[in-house]
C-alpha cells in the first residue's frame, strides 16, 4: 500500500506527511481545467442568452419541471439543466452516475483502509497530522480528500459524455462579497499561493468541486457541486461553516459558491445523494 495514505489507515501510528504536500499532489492529480478544450466550447448567442436568462430566474420562478412529480432532486433544486440536457430522463441519468460516483470513491476507500467497513466515530476524529497553517488534520478529513480525488476523476468522465457545455473541475476562485467581485486564479498561481502557505491571498479564495456553465465564461454557472464524504457516514452531510479564521466568516460554503458564482449550489454524498 502506497505510503502516503498509510496515515489513513487505524492504530498505525507514523510521522505525518506534511498536509501542503499531500494537498499540492492531491490538486495535481485531480484539479486540471475543464476537460481538454473543452472550455473554449461557445455556445451560439441565441442558446447561451437563453441559458443564463434560465440561470438567473430558476431559483424565484417555479416552473413546471420544479413541480412536477419527478425523482430526480436535480430537477427540483436546478431545473434550469433542462435547458441544457433537453429532457429529465438525461437530467435523471446525469444525477445517478453522480452519485455513483460518489458511492464507489466511499467504497473504495473504505476497502483500501478498512477491509470494506465504514470508520468508526472514534477513528474518524482522530488527528493524524497537522496541515501547514498549525491546523490539525483528521482521519476524517484526509480520507474525505482521498474519496474526493477519486469522485472527480468519475465525475470528469460523467460529464465528458453528459454535459454538452462547458465545466470546470476544482477551479480555483478568489471573492470578495462587499464588493461581489469574483475571479478566477490559474493554476500556476494556485500553486504558487499552495506552496506559500497560510497567505491572506489563499485565506480569501474558494474551491467548488464542479461548476457546470452556460458558455465559457467561468465567472458564472448554472449549478455548483459539491462531493460530501461524512465521516462516520451516518453523519448527515453538510455545508462547511466558515469560522473566525476565513474571509467569509458567519456564512457556509453552499451560500457563497451561491452568491459568488449566481448559480445553485447542491452536495453529492454516498448516502444522502443529491441535497442542498
Amino acid at each position: 500500500m502506497h505510503s502516503d495514505f498509510m496515515r489513513l489507515m487505524p492504530h498505525h501510528p507514523r510521522k505525518p506527511t506534511p498536509w501542503c504536500l499531500s494537498l499540492v499532489l492531491l490538486t495535481a492529480c485531480a484539479s486540471n481545467p475543464s476537460r481538454s478544450g473543452h472550455v473554449d466550447l461557445r455556445l451560439d448567442t441565441e442558446t447561451a442568452a437563453r441559458l443564463r436568462h434560465a440561470a438567473a430566474v430558476s431559483r424565484s420562478a417555479t416552473g413546471a419541471a420544479a413541480t412536477q412529480e419527478t425523482a430526480s432532486q436535480l430537477i427540483k433544486l436546478a431545473p434550469v439543466l433542462l435547458v441544457v440536457l433537453k429532457d429529465d430522463n438525461a437530467v435523471d441519468e446525469l444525477e445517478e452516475h453522480l452519485v455513483d460516483c460518489a458511492i464507489q470513491a466511499e467504497r473504495q476507500v473504505n476497502n483500501e483502509f478498512f477491509g470494506g467497513r465504514s470508520p468508526t466515530r472514534r477513528e474518524c476524529g482522530e488527528e493524524v497530522e497537522r496541515d501547514g497553517c498549525g491546523d490539525v488534520v483528521t482521519r476524517a478529513m484526509a480520507l474525505g480528500k482521498r474519496k474526493h480525488l477519486l469522485a472527480l476523476q468519475c465525475a470528469r468522465e460523467v460529464l465528458e459524455r453528459a454535459w454538452t457545455a462547458p465545466f470546470s473541475i476544482e477551479q480555483r476562485y478568489r471573492y470578495y462579497p462587499h464588493a461581489d467581485l469574483l475571479e478566477t486564479i490559474s493554476r500556476s498561481e494556485e500553486a504558487r499561493l499552495l506552496a506559500e502557505g497560510c497567505t491572506r491571498d489563499l485565506w480569501r479564495t474558494i474551491k467548488p468541486d464542479v461548476v457546470l456553465h452556460s458558455d465559457s465564461n467561468l465567472l458564472s454557472s448554472i449549478l455548483i457541486l459539491d462531493f460530501k464524504f461524512p465521516c462516520p457516514d451516518s453523519n448527515e452531510a453538510r455545508w462547511t461553516l466558515y469560522g473566525e479564521k476565513s474571509a467569509y466568516q458567519g456564512s457556509n460554503q453552499g451560500r457563497v459558491y451561491r452568491e459568488a458564482l449566481k448559480g445553485e449550489a447542491v452536495m453529492i454524498s454516498p448516502r444522502w445523494g443529491i441535497t442542498q
